[in-house]
């Protein structure tokens, strides 16, 4: 009696069935960080997350040329009390501008405003 071989094929069953799994995953992996209606703006830049409401309380995330998207954020989360100018107090929370306040502070009022910030986050 003759012994029967079983041929093997490069693409058998089991690897048929975990391409199609890992394929299907991967998809629904994308479907579902993707925004359902979510439009990009047609603003300059790229631009991430909800920004389509105009109230301060919504973060709107850009990417563009320049640090001047992530020095204004830096400036508002480190201005505690909303005045719009950053005071040594406020200032101490970012180690990189606390410890060149009096440098920045170009017209010795106390506290610095958003210009000095961002000349003072660009050097």
């Amino acid at each position: 009696m003759k012994a029967t071989s079983r041929r093997t094929f490069a693409f058998d069953t089991r690897s048929v069935l975990l391409f199609t799994a890992l394929s299907l995953g991967g998809g629904a992996a994308l479907q579902a960080q993707t925004a359902p209606g979510a439009a990009p703006k047609a603003q300059g830049g790229a631009s991430f997350g909800p920004g389509t409401s105009s109230s301060p309380s919504s973060p709107n995330y850009t990417t563009g040329p320049g640090k001047g998207s992530s020095a204004t954020a830096a400036f508002d989360r480190a201005d505690a009390n909303a005045d719009g100018k950053l005071s040594p107090q406020e200032a101490a929370t970012l180690p990189a501008i606390g410890n060149r306040f009096e440098q920045l502070d170009t017209d010795r009022d106390g506290s610095l405003s958003h210009t000095e910030f961002d000349k003072g986050a660009k050097s």
